[in-house]
This record gives structure tokens, sequence and C-alpha cells, in this order.
């Protein structure tokens, strides 16, 4: 089977036609299935474009490897592995920044990143199945693109284990910078930019604060936040997000296959096609902006909303959709070990623990889809239930139940995360019915237990459940008058994208109607 299929190179040569420079690719290979794979891509890519060459004598230590240069000599991006799966637009965009296409980033943002002065050796870990790696990478490389002084390599994690295992790397993306840890998890150009010249956060919060008052500011980019702005911006009212991460928890997730009229979908691709609708309005996205308190309105009628780098933001009303996050075990360990084997992202993370032992925590519809996935992976699967049954649908339990390398074990309860002070090497569970404690030995821990709401900044300011969801009425409004809500943050039952998109939606119109009231 061919590495790229006929419809993805006429595509691919159409975006190579946005080339302003030559580029070479520079590949280092050895005699291996994989080396023989990126030769033949490379060997695809090159035709494509006059301005493309492609050349196999490279001296790379990494093999298979290949690097983009830019024809001056001064812009260059390393892969070491096949940059295909969700990192496949990651290649896309190396090649055209490489090649003189500039970024869709803001223009201020650049110009920091061309400034930027010393000499920044970054390394990404990142594995084909991760949703999140390409964000990094791909800021990295634009970095790279950019500034002389900076250079990427993106490594396949699963491609080169022994070196993830010499450099104690549990989870993706992880990145290096010099040689030394720089950072775990999602990260975009602008926090990158900011870890490295502290003045870029000072000059985003003066811009930010500068802007004027929102008729509806919403607070969050999920399904309900992007509905919401959506509904806002077509009735002609000044709109704006700012949202932690455009997506949300879409870009965590891997499979999506409920949502109605569309068979099959994968949460990052959703999540891009909701920001470009929400870019087709007048919509002011305020992207990787962390809300931490919440002002109600006083003598101007404008709430104040309160960001971590110290902006604030106006507006006449609020839609706060800030979504939920993965729900924490709270056993002694967990917090130690986070990302020394304690993982909450199976699709990320799975491919670092090919051949291992691993244990999923949690039997519902999460859990038992985890274990499915990383039992085609793994060596062992042992999935541990709080209850005395699954709770998962009845069609994933049969077919749990069918795979060799899985045990399921219920009335477990987990009381301890154990590890040997680098990494992971056990569970401690409590069984519910004999009372017994039980040792397992473990390379990797996936806790899917459900989740928790992203509303503990809004304790003191409107009214919450017990269990920190945000109580609304049926419109939608919460305690505060002006303020509206929607999503998983919220009592709404069902946490579904569908019913976040309709709440969503319901907020939106109801923040309208509240503006056209309070004016008339």
């Amino acid at each position: 089977m061919a590495v790229l299929d006929e419809p993805t190179i006429a595509q691919l040569k159409t975006y190579l036609e946005n080339l302003r420079r030559p580029i070479r690719l520079i590949a280092s290979l050895d005699n291996g299935p994989k080396s023989a794979e990126l030769r033949e891509l490379l060997e695809t890519i090159a035709p494509l474009s006059e301005k493309v060459e492609a050349f196999y004598d490279g001296t790379a230590n990494r093999r298979p490897s290949f690097t983009i240069v830019a024809d001056d000599g001064k812009s260059e991006v390393e892969f070491a592995g096949l940059p295909i799966g969700h990192e496949f637009s990651s290649l896309i965009l190396a090649l055209l920044h490489v090649g003189g296409h500039m970024p869709k980033e803001d223009a201020d943002l650049l110009d920091t990143v061309r400034g930027l002065e010393g000499d920044f050796h970054f390394e990404t870990f990142f594995s084909l199945s991760c949703q999140n790696c390409p964000d990094v990478v791909q800021a990295l490389n634009i970095m790279a693109a950019l500034n002389p002084n900076i250079r990427h390599t993106a490594i396949d994690g699963a491609l080169f284990q022994d070196e993830v295992e010499r450099r104690k790397i549990m989870a993706v993306p992880t990145t290096f910078l010099n040689g030394e840890p720089f950072g775990a998890g999602r990260m975009d150009l602008a926090q990158i930019v900011t870890k490295l010249d502290s003045s870029a956060s000072e000059k985003a919060a003066e811009k930010l604060s500068s802007k004027d008052p929102f008729d509806v500011l919403v607070v969050g980019g999920g399904p309900a936040g992007a509905a919401a702005a959506i509904y806002t911006a077509r009735k002609g009212i000044r709109t704006g997000i700012v949202s932690e991460r455009f997506g949300g928890q879409l870009l965590d997730t891997l499979g999506i296959e409920n949502f109605i009229s569309v068979q099959r979908t994968e949460g990052p691709k959703l999540a891009a096609e909701l920001e470009q609708h929400v870019r087709e309005y007048e919509v002011d996205i305020m992207d990787t902006q962390k809300a931490v308190s919440l002002a109600a309105a006083n003598g101007d009628g404008l709430h104040k909303l309160h960001l971590q780098n110290g902006a604030e933001l106006k507006a006449k009303t609020i839609i706060l959709s800030t979504g939920a996050r993965w729900r924490q075990i709270g056993v002694p360990g967990e917090e130690e070990y986070r990302n020394r084997g304690v993982a909450y992202c199976p699709h990320c993370d799975g491919p670092l623990y090919k051949g291992k032992d691993v244990a999923v925590i949690g039997g519902g519809n999460s859990g038992v889809e985890a274990a499915i996935d990383l039992a085609g992976l793994v060596k062992q699967v042992t999935l541990l239930e709080f209850d005395s049954d699954l709770r998962a649908d009845a069609v994933l339990q049969t077919k749990l139940e069918s795979l060799p390398n899985v045990t399921i074990v219920k009335s477990a309860q987990t009381t301890e995360v154990l590890g040997d002070g680098d990494k992971v090497i056990g569970l401690r569970y409590t069984d519910r019915d004999s009372g017994a404690s039980h040792d397992v030995e473990l390379d990797g821990i996936f806790v899917q237990i459900g989740l928790v709401p992203n509303s503990e900044w809004l304790n003191d300011t409107l009214e919450l459940t017990k269990y920190g969801e945000i109580d609304v009425d049926e419109h939608g409004g919460t305690s505060l008058p002006g303020v509206f809500a929607a999503g998983d943050a919220t009592i709404a039952p069902y946490k579904q994208i569908v019913v976040a998109m309709g709440e969503g939606s319901k907020a939106g119109l109801s923040a309208f109607d509240y503006l056209i009231r309070s004016d008339s």
C-alpha cells in the first residue's frame, strides 16, 4: 500500500503551490522498513513542486529521519520518523513555512519569535495517535522556520523507544530545550514564547485589556461555546470567545460516532471545523487565555472577566462554557507520577507502552474503550472497576471480554499508585467484597473515571451545586443577571457533544434576548 493515496497527493500538490522559495529534504536512512517508507514518502513529495528536492545522504544519528532546509540554510525543521497520521498536517505546514509561506498567527507574536536571541534546540517526542502533539510540533516548527537561532526535531516516540526509555519519557507530547525538560502536554505558540520571553505575556495582556466591551463574551471554546458564539454573532452583536484551547475536550477525543448526521469523525477534525465555522462571522477569538475570576456588573453595566495573564475583558453579558476535565483518582502517588506512568489519554500515550503491562481504572464507556484500544498495543491490560459491574454499553463489554490479554477486576478500589521515585511500577487496590489489599505490577496507569467541571474559579461568584456544576435555569441563566452558562460545566444532564451544542445555542439566544430587553 502506498504511503499516500492519490487524493492526498493531489491535495498536497495544490498546497505546495504556495511555496515562496526552494527547499531541500535531506533524509538519513538505514535498511529498515520504516526507512523504506520514508524514502517512498519523500520520493512522492519531491516531484510535486519544482521548488522541492530530495536527497538521501543525510548523516543524522536518528534513522529514519529527514530535515526540511530552506535554500538560504537559515530555516530548518527535522522529523525523526514518519510524520503521518495526526502529524501529516505538521509535515504540510513545515514544508510551507520553511518554504517561505507565512504562518496564520498574530503578526506581533511572529515578530517576537523572530527577535528571540540565543541558541534554542527543541526536541519534541510525539505519537502518531496523539491529538495534542501536532499543536506543539507545529508551534515549534514555526519558530524554527522564522528564526535561524531556533532548531526543532520532532521525534516519533514509538519508533525510538530506546531513547524514550533512556530519557524516561512516559507521556506525549514531551519537549526538551537544549537537552533539558521544557514542557509536557499541549502548548501553543503563544505559551511557548511566553516561557522564553516574559515580556510577551505582558504585551498580550495589555492588548487584550484595550479591547472595547463586548455585547456577549463567551468563556470556553468547546462545542457549547462555539454554538453560542455563532448564534449571537448571527444576531449582529459584538461577540468574543476567550478560551484556554479552542475545541476543548474534542481535542482529546479520537472517534466520534454519535454526532447526528455525521456517521464518524474525530475530535480534532470536528474542533477545526467548529473554529472555521465561528471564523465565518465577526467573532473575536482569544485563544490560549485562562479565566481566573469574574466580577459581576455594577454601575457601568459591564461584567469584568480577569485572565491569568492579568488582562481584563468587559462585556454586557457572559456565557460560561468552560467544560470539564478528566477526574483524578485522588490517591497517594497519582500526582507525583503524573506523566511518569499515570496518564489520562490512552490515544496519546498508549504507543509509549507497547509490549508493557498497564491498567485502566474505570468501567464506563471511556474506560472500556481505552482498554480495548490499549489491548492492541500492550502486553497485558488490567481493568479495575469500583462497582460490582461494568457500566459500559453491552456491545463494548462483549468486545472487551473477547480479548485474551485483558483482565477485568470488579469491586476494586484503587488506594495507591506505586512508584520507584522515577516512574510507576504498580498500583494497590482493595477488594471491596473481602477487604483484602492487592498489588499489581504495572508500567502505566490510565485513569478513565469521568469528568469534573472547570468551575472552581467561580466558587465565590455564582451558585454551584455540591458537585461543582453551574446551576442554570431552563434558559441557561445563572444566579447572576446577564450571566449564562452551557455545556458540561453546568447541571445539564448527558454530557454529549450534541447536547452541549444545543445548550450553547440556547444560551446564546437567551443572552441576545436579555440584551434587547435590557436596552429597551
